[in-house]
This record gives C-alpha cells, sequence and structure tokens, in this order.
C-alpha cells in the first residue's frame, strides 16, 4: 500500500519532508506475573471467563470447562498435543482432515492456542500458527477455549506486534464476540464464539 502511495505521489514525494514523531511506549515494565494478572483482569472485564492451572492439569482444566458449558463434541487444530486431549470425555474432532463448515457449526466447542497476548488490552492474538489452526476454527463453534502461556504474555501493543508476522491472517480477540443494536442493547455470538474461557497456563510452582 505504502508502496503504491509513493509511487502515486511520485518526484512529489522526494520535494516533501514529513517527520513523525512517535512517544507511545514501544515495551512493558512490568515483571511475568504483573503481565498476568493485568492481562487476567482485563479479560474478565470483557466478560471473558478465566482460570489457571499448571501444565499438568491443563488437559483436566479443558475437561472441566467443556464439562460446565455441556458441551458434547470439541474441534482442536491437527497439531495440539496429546497431553491437551487425553483427560477430555468429550468427542475430540482434529481438524485433519479439515473439517467443513458444516461440521464446524455442528460442533459444540473449540480449543486453540494462541499466538501472544497482550496484558494492558486484555487481547488474545490468533495468527494461524502453532495450535491454533485455521481462523474458521475458532469463529465458527459457539464456544471458544483459549490456551495461554506465560511467555507468550506481553504488556503493550507493539510488543505484541513485533511478535507477528506482518503477513500472517489474524484475529484479535477483546472478549466474546459482541455488539450493539441501535438501542445499545448488547448482542453476543453475532460474528464469533458468544462464549469465551480462557486457560492461563503457569509453573506449578506460583499457583
Amino acid at each position: 500500500m505504502l508502496s503504491s502511495i509513493a509511487t502515486a505521489l511520485g518526484d512529489h514525494a522526494h520535494r516533501t519532508s514529513l517527520s513523525t514523531t512517535r512517544e507511545y511506549r514501544v515495551e512493558g515494565s512490568r515483571g511475568a506475573l504483573e503481565r498476568r494478572d493485568l492481562l487476567m483482569d482485563r479479560l474478565v472485564d470483557y466478560r471473558a471467563h478465566v482460570v489457571q492451572c499448571d501444565n499438568a492439569s491443563l488437559s483436566t482444566t479443558i475437561n472441566q470447562l467443556l464439562l460446565v458449558h455441556g458441551s458434547r463434541s470439541v474441534a482442536m487444530p491437527a497439531d495440539v498435543p496429546a497431553t491437551w486431549t487425553d483427560s477430555l470425555e468429550a468427542h475430540v474432532h482434529r481438524d485433519d482432515p479439515v473439517l467443513s463448515v458444516t461440521d464446524l457449526d455442528e460442533i459444540d466447542s473449540t480449543v486453540s492456542g494462541c499466538a501472544v497476548a497482550i496484558a494492558q488490552t486484555g487481547t488474545i492474538i490468533l495468527d494461524s500458527g502453532v495450535h491454533q489452526g485455521r481462523r474458521a476454527l475458532s469463529l465458527i463453534p459457539d464456544h471458544l477455549i483459549v490456551v495461554i502461556f506465560d511467555e507468550q504474555i506481553v504488556e503493550v501493543v507493539p510488543e505484541g506486534v513485533a511478535r507477528l508476522a506482518p503477513d500472517s491472517a489474524q484475529t484479535w480477540i477483546s472478549g466474546p464476540s459482541a455488539t450493539s443494536d441501535i438501542e445499545l442493547e448488547r448482542i453476543e455470538g453475532v460474528h464469533g464464539p458468544r462464549t469465551l474461557d480462557v486457560i492461563v497456563v503457569s509453573s506449578a510452582t506460583e499457583l
């Protein structure tokens, strides 16, 4: 896009000197525990349900959330490790072969990892990378469980953007899918999952 603008401006671009001052923070100052607490606080503000666990209890925690939601089926990216699924009572549908839109619409829940989580804004970013799968997996089923590890939590937006490939297909999530009608009534689940559960995986010594 910027290349197209420069071409359109031609010689005028070289005669025009523009100076942009960026005074916003490009990195945070909080430690890991403070980042985690801030992220969880922001997510709760956005009406997400947040729980903590350690690596050893991750599969059990996922299973508990599925049971609470009444889920009998769950979609998973093809590369999710067995340690995420070995305690699940719901039927697991891995996205290999690729699940159709009709299949996904009939599945109760999705479990996904994430690329990065931004504490200051309570934002979770999926970029179709490791343990995340296609965007459709996280958008069609009505219940989404996102797994976040401590090392994936940054404090401010520029830190999060720096971890992303600029050409990746990204989904930025700040709470359950919601919008408001003309009378400002909140409606959830219009363009994504109605229910968002977040699991923050911490080291066992900190729990």
